[in-house]
């Protein structure tokens, strides 16, 4: 499917850095809760599934790119207000996307 440069600006994806991750157990598929600095815009929250790759532990600090306004999500008992963006291999493992470099937190993607 062909998008036009019009609706491909109206996916608003930012940098942010994980400033908090935990596992998330209510989730039907193993996924984390993260809260997410995007600097001016402030924190938003997200379910990610990326269990597969990453530790909590390991989050905490790293950069990530994400979609900043899609409508919150419910998930359970929480509240996804973003999207985290990765890579997804055919047996479902994400690979998160990532700047490679540091960056300021909220620049946009374009």
């Amino acid at each position: 499917m062909t998008i036009s440069w019009a609706d491909f600006e109206k996916v608003e994806m930012r940098v942010g850095t994980i400033v908090a991750a935990e596992p998330f157990p209510k989730a039907r598929k193993p996924a984390y809760q993260l809260t997410i600095d995007f600097g001016t815009l402030g924190t938003r929250r997200s379910s990610a599934q990326i269990t597969t790759l990453y530790e909590p532990e390991t989050l905490v600090g790293r950069q990530v790119v994400a979609v900043v306004n899609f409508p919150p999500k419910q998930i359970a008992t929480f509240m996804s207000e973003c999207l985290v963006l990765g890579s997804v291999a055919e047996n479902g493992t994400v690979t998160l996307l990532q700047p490679e470099r540091p960056v300021e937190n909220g620049l946009r993607i374009g």
